[in-house]
């Protein structure tokens, strides 16, 4: 079976298509409240964000925390994170660049802290893709990785309104009880997995929409926010996000 949901090209041609790449990153970006205690417990001063073009958190991390971080990434494009660099109130070689097939490329360095936000979902083996972020790690370090939640509402309208995007993910591994026991076969401890976040829905294709199918997406994530404001839970059929935390052995 082919490992990868997703290549080179699909990549390119999705950023691309982008055009509000490039934003002042928040001190209360998405994770950072997680991410803050993490740094702060277990003492960490380097980091990589693996499969994060343009690099969002390696310059979140840079920028709040003084981290020295990495970006690796099978598609880069130097000048588009030189802008969100600069808008961020950093410079060109504040992030370090690796650009290269995580299956493929063996490192030369581990970190303290090794990340992905929104990568795992695009591979068919889920434990393999796992496995490949451990070669980056310190032993001692902590391993966070976030993924969305298909298998709720949002994933509904994803599957509805953008098909083509929801085939590109692997629904599976969206398991936080799987992913926490693919941790502890490789072998890391203090794993934690969980449902993350109140209530969210997206669409990469928004701009493609026609007006009807804008605005029933706004509504259910309007619905979706009144219901949560009311009965704050995080779960399985609301919560937009999947966390999965753990630390290599010493």
């Amino acid at each position: 079976m082919e490992q990868n949901l997703t290549d080179r090209a699909f990549w390119k041609s999705f950023w691309e298509s982008k055009n509000d790449i490039i934003f002042y990153i928040k001190p209360d970006y998405h994770f950072g409240g997680i991410l803050a205690k993490l740094i702060k417990e277990k003492n960490i001063k380097t980091a990589i964000e693996l499969g994060g073009f343009p690099g969002y958190y390696a310059a979140f991390l840079k920028k709040y925390y003084q981290l020295d971080t990495t970006l690796f990434d099978y598609f880069i494009h130097e000048g588009i994170i030189d802008q969100l660099l600069e808008k961020n109130g950093l410079k060109h070689g504040d992030v370090k660049i690796i650009e290269a097939d995580l299956f493929e490329y063996k490192p030369i360095v581990q970190y303290d802290l090794v990340t992905s936000f929104g990568l795992i979902e695009h591979f068919n083996d889920t434990k393999a893709i796992l496995e490949t972020h451990l070669q980056f790690l310190k032993p001692g370090g902590v391993l966070f990785v976030t993924l969305p939640n298909f298998k709720a509402v949002n994933g509904w309208v994803q599957r509805k309104f953008d098909r083509a995007n929801y085939d590109k993910h692997n629904i599976n591994s969206m398991n936080p009880v799987l992913l926490a026991e693919y941790c502890r076969q490789l072998g890391l401890t203090e794993v934690e997995s969980y449902y993350h976040g109140k209530f969210s829905v997206w669409l990469e294709n928004r701009a493609e929409q026609g007006g009807i199918v804008k605005a029933l997406v706004k509504t259910i994530w309007l619905a979706g926010k009144v219901f949560t404001k009311i009965v704050p839970v995080e779960s399985k059929s609301l919560s937009p996000y999947i966390v999965l935390k753990a630390v290599k052995p010493l």
